[in-house]
């Protein structure tokens, strides 16, 4: 029995631990990957911007569908590891840049991505900022400690380089 509780106030002791560094966390934060590609700026916006065909590449996407616009701005639903997101786009020069958000504020996290396209000689370098935001304070230890604010990131850079 006393093993029992020590293990229990162990537990419990990590636990309060836990909330209390994801409270001290800032709700937002900023991560940025690149990766320079042996693709056109045209080709590359192509490929993230075909809702449709997101399934065929994004390793992590099961099912993605465009929906009906929503105050003058383009939505689409994604279905995959992280659940299902609603997205709207924020803003997009076509071939140059393209913002999209979350706009499904149920959920733990919310925030944007911007997609840069920077042309070079015989390439494009596809820059991603996200302006993340973790509301609940488990998710933020875990964002923060256990996966890296960069991982989703880095995952949607490897599935663009196996594409192109």
């Amino acid at each position: 029995m006393r093993y029992l509780v020590i293990t229990a106030a162990a537990l419990g002791a990590i636990v309060l631990i836990v909330l209390l560094v994801g409270w001290s966390l800032p709700v937002k934060h900023r991560a940025t990957g690149e990766a320079t590609l042996r693709s056109s700026p045209e080709a590359l916006y192509q490929l993230i911007t075909d809702v449709d065909r997101f399934p065929r590449w994004r390793s992590t996407v099961k099912s993605a569908e465009r929906l009906p616009d929503s105050a003058g701005k383009k939505r689409f639903r994604e279905v995959g590891s992280d659940g299902t997101i609603l997205y709207e786009i924020e803003s997009s020069v076509p071939d140059q840049r393209l913002v999209t958000r979350i706009a499904d504020r149920s959920l733990p996290f919310g925030g944007s991505w911007t997609f840069e396209l920077i042309p070079r000689d015989d390439s494009t370098t596809l820059r991603i900022t996200e302006d993340g935001e973790v509301y609940n304070p488990i998710f933020r230890f875990v964002s923060r400690f256990i996966f890296g604010h960069n991982a989703t990131i880095e995952k949607y850079l490897a599935d663009v380089r196996r594409v192109t």
